[in-house]
């Protein structure tokens, strides 16, 4: 195991006087292709995702970001069933989407505030870094993987949410590399947004038959 990580710690080239890591190149490459795939609605995003959470687990850890390593676990299990949830949905490359209704959105929002709210605690007791970005961090992107799963295109609304706080937190943090990979995300996350905005049905259809 320590020569995994001493293999993943080794620094492939530096980018403004700071090494980069394979960790944080191979976390680069497969993030940017998780979230390619998603925004064409294609399955094999789930597998290189779980491959994406499994090189940030092991980023952040190191960074002392514990909520955001916590949440790579969580993902790896959302990615499992997601994986299974769509595979189950469509045999087609490009699974249909729908919208949710207006009420369900505001519950969303309030559930990753209040999730905020009850994390923040527990991360300033295990004196992580910017705990308040941290779990904003955690809890908006737990909502946004659930609604991926669903095929929601509100999921996206999310997302673009996350790389907006993200990318300065990176930055505070050094990791370079990883704060240009949110940057890209966000112009990924619009496009996946508007492909999966013109792909649902109209919003009467998406949410018949949802409270």
């Amino acid at each position: 195991m320590q020569e995994l990580a001493d293999a993943l710690n080794q620094p492939l080239f530096i980018v403004w006087s700071a090494p980069m890591s394979r960790a944080e190149v191979l976390g680069f490459a497969t993030g940017l292709w998780c979230v390619w795939l998603a925004a064409q609605r294609h399955i094999l995003n789930f597998p290189v995702g779980i491959a994406n959470s499994a090189l940030l687990l092991f980023l952040f850890l190191q960074a002392r970001l514990f909520a955001d390593a916590g949440l790579q676990v969580f993902f790896i299990v959302l990615g499992l069933l997601g994986w299974w949830q769509w595979r189950r949905g469509s045999t087609a490359a490009a699974v249909p989407v729908s919208r949710l209704a207006p009420g369900r959105v505001a519950w969303w929002v309030a559930g990753a505030l209040l999730g905020t709210v009850m994390l923040y605690p527990l991360l300033t007791w295990l004196k992580g870094s910017v705990p308040v970005f941290d779990a904003l961090i955690t809890t908006l992107s737990i909502a946004g993987q659930f609604l991926l799963n669903q095929r929601k295109v509100e999921s996206w609304w999310f997302w673009i949410t996350v790389d907006l706080i993200s990318v300065p937190v990176y930055l505070h943090k050094h990791l370079y590399l990883i704060a240009l990979l949110y940057v890209i995300f966000l112009v990924l996350a619009c496009r996946g947004w508007w492909l999966w905005h013109r792909a649902a049905p109209p919003w009467r259809l998406s949410t018949e038959g949802v409270a």
